[in-house]
């Protein structure tokens, strides 16, 4: 059942990425081009994305529990590291250079676009070497005296 409800949720995951025109790297590069010809779209898009997202955490976390899980698993880490700014970083020059990020990416995938298909091994094989570096353990403070 979970695998379905998975299948799901990215099925209309997928099909709003095409709706919104986020498959389109134009409009992805007309909308990060923001001292040329901005395509303000996309903002649109992403704006309607966190409304949903809002109000879906909103209903969901009002549960005692999930559907399909015994408990929720909600993500705890709030420091800001290098490794995440460093990521970050990456992420948006590889947006930027491809325009694609990785959702948009994978349904484009269907067509068989061999750039595409390019951008997908290169994302798999940066997040092999990403998991491979280790974690630096957060720094331990002293107690105020």
């Amino acid at each position: 059942m979970k695998a379905l409800a998975g299948f799901g949720a990215g099925f209309v995951f997928g099909i709003g990425l095409l709706l919104g025109g986020m498959t389109d790297p134009a409009r992805v590069l007309g909308f990060l081009d923001v001292f040329g010809h901005w395509d303000p779209t996309l903002a649109f898009v992403m704006a309607g994305a966190v409304a949903v997202s809002a109000i879906g955490y909103r209903l969901v976390l009002a549960r005692s529990r999930p559907w399909l899980a015994p408990t929720f698993h909600l993500p705890t880490a709030r420091d800001l590291d290098r490794r995440l700014v460093a990521g970050a970083a990456i992420f948006g020059v590889g947006w930027g250079l491809a325009g694609y990020c990785p959702g948009p990416a994978i349904v484009s995938a269907a067509a068989g676009d061999p750039g595409v298909l390019l951008l997908l091994a290169c994302m798999v094989l940066g997040w092999g070497v990403a998991e491979r570096m280790p974690a630096r353990p957060a720094p331990v403070r002293e107690a105020a005296q």
